[in-house]
């Protein structure tokens, strides 16, 4: 087995082990007052049971509403982007979005860069035009090297599902 043949499958099982391809588990069901600690200040998504999403950052939990930061809304007239109270008996089910580490980020670009040269390697030397070869060789490795930092990326976030339980 060749050396860019031993690196695009060692790329590949970076991807398919991303927890995204996994079976997605079962939702946290939560009371309205043990959300606080684990979703203020980091990265939702929101969906409402009028049917609406939306994306931001949770800002505070209170009594009855949600503060947050919103960047995203399926309904913008409802929902417009800034600070947002959102009414506690609307909110059905939250996403909590959170990286941790940089592992997947580091292992990904170190694969990415090593399957780039090999395999970008190999095609530059079957490539009969020197300033063609180089382009290839270049653009192979910032492609595999940039495709291998977006493949850690995800592997690094993690998402939890929560629903809210009376």
């Amino acid at each position: 087995m060749s050396i860019q043949t031993r690196s695009l499958a060692l790329l590949l099982i970076l991807i398919c082990l991303h927890p995204g391809a996994m079976a997605a588990s079962k939702p946290l069901e939560l009371r309205w007052n043990e959300i606080a600690p684990l979703i203020s200040g980091h990265s939702v998504e929101i969906d409402l049971s009028d049917g609406a999403t939306v994306k931001g950052e949770a800002v505070a939990v209170r009594d009855e509403v949600l503060v947050m930061e919103v960047k995203n809304s399926s309904k913008p007239k409802t929902y417009s982007k800034g600070t947002t109270s959102i009414p506690r008996n609307l909110i059905t089910t939250i996403q909590l979005r959170r990286t941790r580490g940089s592992g997947g980020r580091i292992i990904g670009t170190v694969l990415g860069v090593l399957g780039g040269l090999s395999f970008g390697g190999g095609v530059a030397l079957q490539t009969e035009s020197k300033g063609g070869a180089a382009v290839l060789f270049v653009a192979i490795t910032t492609g595999l090297a940039a495709g291998g930092y977006y493949a850690g990326k995800a592997f690094d976030r993690r998402t939890t599902l929560i629903k809210v339980v009376p």
